[in-house]
């Protein structure tokens, strides 16, 4: 096994079918992603390990050092909390988290990729010293985890319900896989497994074992990943294992309350639908809860759904999938409009300027999507895959990669802006992970298929039936809908090319070394299947028409009627200040308006702008009444919108998404 080829989980029960991604280091991508990937590798990954030695956590992970200072409340904080500490962390007051392990697992997963991205032997050599501080910590018994053992010792597996304990060992497993995938490093990978190999022996269905399972899902899908690094099969079974138990009765976390002395519904979030424990996995038909939460448990649902053909599992997913979607999504793919449990409220409950959209939870539904085209390529799954890239998650990093957003909201009054980090720092190595490892989004590969699922520039190198394979992509996406793909086998191979038809969509055309194909025959749940005996040379080519649109929300969502978004391929775009002056709340885009699209290579990084003539309701003549009998005068003026994961780029100002339409 090498580390750019991770082995399969030995004896796991999967359907033939089953798609997996490619790892990181088997794809190399350019353009529009390559950009973003070498912001991260340039700037992102050594800010989230300077902030994370600002905010003094390398204290609380070194045992040679005093344990650090002031303990914090358990629940994420508010954004008010946030802003009465200040947006900047500067290190003045000491405090301490319990989900520092988790954030140090996210930076080092964030600078692992990075490294194979760029060489940096000065991170390189930093992580390396982190990963040998967590070394130096992990106890005999193979635990691990800095709170428990340097702020709060003896109270380990006490409170999985609200202190991340086993959420915190996720995100260390996927940084050590991604670490040891990226630079063939397995330090960190054993340490991981030492502490995973003890999770396993105090949780699972045998006699004398805990039937827990954590407050904060992850754990789950980060089993999934290193048993398909490790070919170790039990640590598939115990992900299924906290998958299986999550909400069943005797509920775990009121009898882990009670046994530590404390009266199980005195529950800060009062509901257990705010972890998504309040029924079994697969009795749950509703998203509720904190978005995030949900967002990981679904993921390693899917996962599961993967590993084991369960019909069960993706039945519930399926019912998942279709209330998020058709109840409780904003356009651009963002999720949870309520900052009070950083989630889910009521269906059709999509405000604009108090969206919280956290970028995280954005992240998750790319997460979740990517993970149900395991189960086989399909466009639904795809599509909003898609959508959230593009617009809901990248919009939390600033074009130069130094930059954060939390919140995204869908409508700024002019005082919404990134920040350089945030005491609850979940969201940077985040939304960094995500980006450096991109690659791994965009093929998955079965025994004898490959899905592409999404297009740009890049290389992918695979394995069909023991042949190596090489599929080079070229296209200017998102800008452009023209993708050409030239297939490089040094023998001839067969297998099946899947080649998704985006929704948006209007008109496409599939060629294959010349030759068309009848995209209605060819096409399956949005996918174009086709197989043959691939030859070196062999070129297809795929032309998806760049088709702007008007998009409108149903009339259940109270803060949209009467407005409209405007897309133009899988980028949602908005209005700002900058380029249309303030009051965008007065602008009015007819419904006959023509829209423009216009390719500016020195704005914004190189983007394609629109622009519609509208009308702008004027308060020059308004005088000092609030109001009259008569409308305000209005006059033409020409808007211009840049897609929406560009904004706050420039100068400060506002913006919105949804129009008036008039």
């Amino acid at each position: 096994m090498t580390a750019s080829q991770p082995a399969a989980a030995t004896d796991t029960a999967k359907p033939k079918l089953a798609f997996r991604p490619l790892p990181v280091p088997q794809v190399d991508v350019r353009g529009f992603w390559g950009d973003r990937v070498d912001a991260v590798a340039a700037k992102t990954a050594g800010i989230l390990y300077d902030r994370c030695v600002e905010a003094r956590m390398l204290e609380q992970i070194d045992p040679d050092r005093p344990s650090p200072g002031v303990v914090i409340p358990f629940h994420s904080p508010s954004p008010d909390e946030a802003d009465a500490q200040g947006a900047e962390f500067t290190g003045s007051t000491v405090t301490t988290q319990m989900f520092w392990d988790s954030d140090w697992g996210k930076t080092i997963e964030t600078a692992a990729y990075s490294l194979y991205r760029r060489r940096n032997p000065e991170l390189e050599k930093k992580i390396d010293a982190v990963i040998d501080m967590y070394g130096k910590l992990q106890q005999p018994d193979g635990y691990l985890s800095s709170w428990y053992q340097r702020i709060q010792p003896g109270l380990r597996w006490t409170n999985l319900r609200d202190c991340h304990e086993l959420y915190c060992a996720g995100h260390l497993i996927e940084g050590a896989v991604a670490y040891y995938q990226a630079t063939g490093k397995r330090k960190l990978l054993d340490i991981m497994c030492r502490y995973a190999d003890h999770i396993a022996s105090m949780f699972g269905p045998e006699p004398g074992k805990r039937k827990g399972y954590c407050g904060h899902e992850e754990i789950e899908l980060a089993l999934v990943k290193l048993a398909r690094a490790t070919g170790e099969k039990k640590y598939m079974e115990l992900a299924k294992y906290f998958i299986d138990q999550r909400g069943q009765q005797p509920h775990y976390f009121d009898e882990e309350a009670r046994a530590r002395g404390a009266d199980p519904k005195a529950y800060h979030f009062k509901t257990y639908e705010y972890n998504q424990s309040h029924k079994p996995v697969r009795e749950q038909d509703k998203v509720v809860g904190h978005a995030v939460r949900a967002m990981y448990l679904f993921s390693g649902m899917a996962d599961i759904a993967t590993e084991y053909g369960d019909d069960s599992l993706r039945a519930a997913l399926d019912r998942l999938w279709d209330d998020l979607t058709t109840k409780s999504l904003y356009v651009t793919g963002g999720i949870g409009p309520s900052a009070h449990n950083e989630g889910f409220t009521s269906d059709y409950d999509l405000p604009n300027e108090t969206a919280y959209a956290e970028t995280c939870a954005s992240v998750g539904l790319v997460f979740w999507a990517s993970r149900m085209l395991g189960m086989g390529p399909n466009a639904r799954y795809a599509d909003m895959m898609e959508r959230s890239l593009y617009n809901g998650s990248i919009s939390g990093l600033s074009l130069d990669g130094s930059l954060f957003f939390y919140e995204n909201p869908l409508e700024s009054r002019g005082g919404h802006h990134r920040w350089k980090w945030h005491r609850c720092p979940c969201c940077p190595p985040n939304i960094g992970r995500m980006v450096a490892s991109i690659g791994s989004y965009f093929y998955g590969l079965a025994d004898d298929a490959l899905a592409v699922h999404l297009y740009g520039d890049s290389t992918a190198r695979f394995e069909i039936a023991g042949r190596p394979v090489s599929l080079v992509q070229t296209s200017s996406y998102p800008w452009d809908g023209a993708v050409a793909i030239e297939i490089e086998a040094a023998t001839p191979t067969a297998f099946t090319l899947h080649l998704r038809v985006p929704a948006w969509c209007r008109n496409a055309a599939l060629k294959v070394n010349g030759k068309m194909v009848d995209l209605d025959t060819a096409t399956s749940d949005g996918y174009a299947a086709i197989r043959r005996e691939w030859q070196k040379g062999d070129r297809v080519e795929l032309d998806l028409e760049m088709s702007m649109s008007r998009f409108f929300a149903n009339p259940e969502v109270r803060q949209d009627i009467g407005r409209v978004a405007l897309a133009r391929g899988p980028l949602i775009y908005c209005v700002e200040e900058t380029d249309n002056g303030g009051g965008l709340h007065r602008i009015a885009l007819p419904r006959e308006a023509r829209l423009e699209a216009h390719a500016e290579p020195n704005l914004l990084g190189g983007i394609v702008t629109l622009s519609a003539v509208g009308s702008r309701a004027g308060t020059e003549n308004w005088g000092r009444d609030l109001y009259r009998a008569e409308p305000p005068a209005t006059q033409e003026t020409k808007l211009k919108a840049v897609p929406y994961f560009a904004w706050d780029n420039r100068d400060p100002g506002e913006m919105l998404v949804w129009l008036r339409e008039g």
